[in-house]
């Protein structure tokens, strides 16, 4: 049997054989053997993060005269090859790891190395041209390093998640026009309230999603304040000031995001609240779609003994056993990935509050969730617009059916004969399975002309007494 060529490297623990053509070294050879709890890597946006900050970092120590330039030069090419997308394969850490991503820091510091030195004509290993820890890490710490790079990561990420709420937004607009004119019942605690309009009822789902999109918007602010250059617990110890008075700069340069430097390192270093603020608003999103999804079923449950008022687009088929039986997959793959999202929500909240004095030990979990969830409400939003809220259409004639039996039209009465005599048509219309307008009219209680005025669709749906002319009306 072969044997893959290997080189021998050394840290604090002792020795180990780490591949010869390997990007990543020791650490976090170390790291893979010891962790495997998720069973899966960083999140791909984090190791952007990563190799964003670490640029930035290279470029503010070479700036600052505390690292040749051509080394520098070095790590910041390897860093733009990683945040193309490059050699991510060589991030070999599990995404859940003790140390406070300590892990992930240097399994970024080993392998920005190993590829500078290649740039610069040596071989992986040969630390003597571009060292993990004094070249790639100079004037860093992994507590201010990992949670920059999980800010970046999650600001990046919100972008995408807010764009998918506003094209499910725009999506539910534009049934809301489509269907302004079907007349359909209204329903409140799962009874037969008044009559509304199917495009009122998208209003309102377009409303609330419209909502979670400016939360998700705006909320970037609360990530944009990082501690990098406060080095172990925010006091900046090892970092010269030269080096810490530019590094944000050069971060929100590489970035394009409003990056700056916290008020209070120490703060940022060692509380987490923001990221437990941006991760209830992707949970209140979560909530809004897992709603929007349970409305959608019900109002299409059928076809022939529910309510059947609009139809959800085919996507396959949904029974072994019983021929021609489609579900509303889609809405229901939703509902998950909403549930997920509120789980991942209390991980994040029970890290968050665990960190302990100056730093939190438990942002890989944080980072973890935030990533996944955000991911999670993107393509969520994204399915629920484009699988299935653009090939929705109304079954007109069931829902003008519902709203013509049922007895909450009488309330469109009180108006004109009073609560009480209301009821009693009510009552009468239920008791004998007969509609509102054939019992007002058999007991003469208001005339065809009127009750045609009073229960026109136009009338019903609009604020007002129906059938009334208001003040000021022309």
């Amino acid at each position: 049997m072969l044997h893959k060529p290997t080189r021998l490297e050394h840290d604090l623990i002792g020795a180990l054989d780490v591949p010869a053509d390997a990007y990543y070294g020791i650490h976090a050879l170390r790291s893979a053997r010891t962790f495997s709890l998720a069973g899966e890597g960083l999140h791909p946006a984090l190791i952007v993060g990563l190799a964003q900050v670490k640029k930035a970092c290279a470029l503010a120590n070479s700036r600052a005269g505390l690292l040749a330039s051509e080394l520098a030069d070095a790590i910041a090419r390897a860093a733009d090859e990683v945040a193309g997308g490059e050699l991510h394969g060589q991030f070999i850490t599990d995404a859940l790891q003790g140390g406070a991503g300590t892990s992930a820091n240097m399994n970024a510091n080993e392998v920005l190395a190993n590829r500078a030195i290649e740039h610069l004509g040596g071989a992986p290993g040969d630390y003597s041209v571009v060292h993990p820890v004094d070249h790639v890490n100079l004037s860093q710490s992994t507590n201010d390093v990992f949670p920059t790079a999980v800010r970046v990561a999650c600001l990046q990420q919100l972008g995408g998640a807010a764009a998918a709420m506003s094209r499910l937004q725009e999506a539910l607009q534009a049934k809301e026009v489509d269907f302004a004119d079907v007349l359909k019942l209204g329903r409140t605690e799962m009874q037969d309230a008044v009559p509304m309009t199917l495009g009122q009822e998208f209003a309102a789902w377009a409303q609330a999603v419209k909502r979670d999109w400016w939360r998700l918007y705006n909320v970037g602010e609360r990530l944009r304040q990082v501690n990098l250059g406060g080095t172990a617990v925010g006091t900046g110890l090892n970092a010269d000031n030269r080096y810490i008075f530019i590094v944000c700069d050069i971060l929100r340069a590489i970035t394009g995001l409003p990056i700056a430097r916290s008020e209070n390192m120490v703060d940022t270093t060692q509380n987490c609240d923001a990221f437990v603020e941006v991760s209830g608003l992707v949970k209140t999103a979560a909530a809004t779609l897992a709603k929007i999804s349970a409305d959608l079923r019900l109002l299409s449950s059928g076809p022939r003994a529910g309510l059947a008022e609009i139809t959800l687009p085919e996507i396959q088929a949904g029974s072994s056993i019983m021929p021609g039986k489609v579900n509303p997959v889609i809405t229901e793959a939703v509902s998950q990935a909403a549930f997920q999202i509120q789980a991942s929500d209390l991980a994040i909240t029970l890290a968050a509050q665990s960190g302990q004095l100056d730093l939190n030990a438990f942002l890989p979990s944080i980072a973890h969730n935030l990533l996944k969830s955000l991911d999670l409400l993107q393509r969520s939003a994204d399915l629920l617009g484009e699988k299935c809220v653009r090939g929705i259409g109304a079954n007109r004639e069931t829902c003008a059916g519902h709203a013509e039996r049922a007895l909450g039209l009488a309330t469109a009465l009180v108006g004109h004969i009073g609560y009480e005599k209301a009821t009693g048509v009510a009552r009468e219309a239920a008791a004998r399975n007969l509609t509102v307008r054939e019992v007002a009219l058999e007991k003469g209680l208001l005339s065809a002309e009127e009750l045609d005025r009073i229960l026109s669709p136009n009338e019903m749906t609009k604020p007002g007494i129906p059938g009334r002319k208001q003040p000021g009306a022309l």
